[in-house]
């Protein structure tokens, strides 16, 4: 049987504004199955707006998004993570006054029931036992989920954070910035991490100012800049310094200037 070459996101002619500020102009985005997508641009090239669109933070002005090969709107962020679509973001959001267990199970906490389930009470020990598991398929190596988070390394909090999102049933997840507050060890880890999650059939968005991380995990890079693709390229018919070129628009100043000299 051949394989399901149906793209797993797929985002077509995106438009979004804020007042008279145009963010995304006719964006087209293709995320393949079990594939590692880069997404790169300067501050305000609409990299984030794009994926906020496409979790239902924010409702597109024009164009179409497919998840699957269905055409859906995702209403909220709650919507987009009930199809198995995860965003962490830069900041993280976990309680670092509560464990780890409890951050991964946070929202979606596992409960007891007692007398025919009239009442429930919260599965610590269920939630700890699956913590686990999770952590260990994922190769997350911290020492016991019972430590707080605000007491984790800045890469195990990261971790932690990817793990959450994963671990329950996610079919795409978005990671805005995993790495920029990280020591260089703390770097490699989390990039194992992301290609851990392409073996489990996770695809996933990276955004990314470092570049080196970009070219280490990526399978194909997009390039946005004032609200437009500008580049969309697999890794290995590319270079750092043509990426580079097309995020600072050096690449079109250049090849204006030779038809100015022409």
């Amino acid at each position: 049987m051949p394989a399901d070459t149906t793209p797993i996101v797929e985002m077509r002619g995106i438009v979004k504004n804020f007042g008279p500020v145009r963010a995304l102009r006719g964006v087209d985005l293709r995320l393949d199955r079990d594939e590692v997508l880069g997404l790169v641009g300067d501050n305000g090239a609409g990299k984030s707006t794009l994926m906020k669109v496409l979790t239902g933070v924010h409702q597109p002005d024009g164009g179409q998004i497919f998840f699957e090969g269905q055409q859906v709107r995702f209403e909220s962020p709650h919507a987009s993570r009930m199809n198995g679509i995860e965003m962490v973001y830069q900041d993280l959001a976990l309680a670092g006054n509560l464990s780890v267990d409890n951050n991964i199970y946070l929202g979606r906490e596992m409960t007891r029931g007692y007398l025919g389930g009239l009442i429930k009470f919260l599965d610590h020990k269920g939630m700890a036992r699956e913590a686990v598991r999770l952590l260990e398929r994922l190769r997350i190596d911290i020492r016991s989920v019972d430590y707080r988070v605000e007491t984790l390394s800045g890469g195990q909090r990261q971790a932690v954070a990817i793990g959450r999102s994963a671990g329950f049933e996610a079919k795409v997840v978005i990671m805005d910035e995993p790495t920029a507050a990280l020591a260089v060890k703390e770097v490699g880890k989390v990039l194992d991490l992301i290609h851990g999650l392409k073996d489990h059939d996770v695809a996933v968005i990276l955004i990314s100012h470092r570049l080196q991380d970009i070219f280490a995990v990526c399978d194909r890079i997009m390039v946005l800049r004032q609200g437009q693709v500008v580049g969309n390229t697999p890794k290995s018919q590319t270079s750092m310094d043509e990426i580079v070129a097309l995020i600072t628009g050096a690449q079109e100043s250049a090849i204006r200037e030779m038809w100015e000299a022409a």
